[in-house]
């Protein structure tokens, strides 16, 4: 009685079963790519907004970034910072660094 039951479960799986499997797998993995690198260069774009390297108060030092805001430096709430003073001569993290070496 069990050996027919037994019998159709070993049975192999259908290859359009498996095709369609492996091309709903392989479709689902392109999106989450494509939705991910999408995500990303939209994370990328509001970074690059950030003005604290053009800032007057930025210093380039790793210790204190801003003397006025040093918790928001280089983040994503500095964007819209209201003590922003642009700066002609952005300073970069190596500057005083480097020419007190030379």
């Amino acid at each position: 009685m069990a050996y027919p039951i037994l019998l159709q479960a070993s049975q192999p799986i259908p290859a359009g079963i498996l095709m369609i499997c492996a091309w709903t797998l392989l479709i689902a993995s392109v999106w989450r790519f494509w939705s991910t690198c999408k995500a990303g260069m939209k994370q990328l774009r509001q970074l690059h907004n950030v003005p604290c390297h053009r800032c007057l108060y930025f210093t380039g030092n790793y210790h204190l970034k801003c003397t006025v805001h040093p918790h928001k430096a280089l983040t994503e709430l500095a964007i819209d910072c209201r003590d922003f003073k642009s700066s002609t001569f952005p300073v970069s993290a190596c500057s005083t660094s480097c020419r007190k070496s030379r």
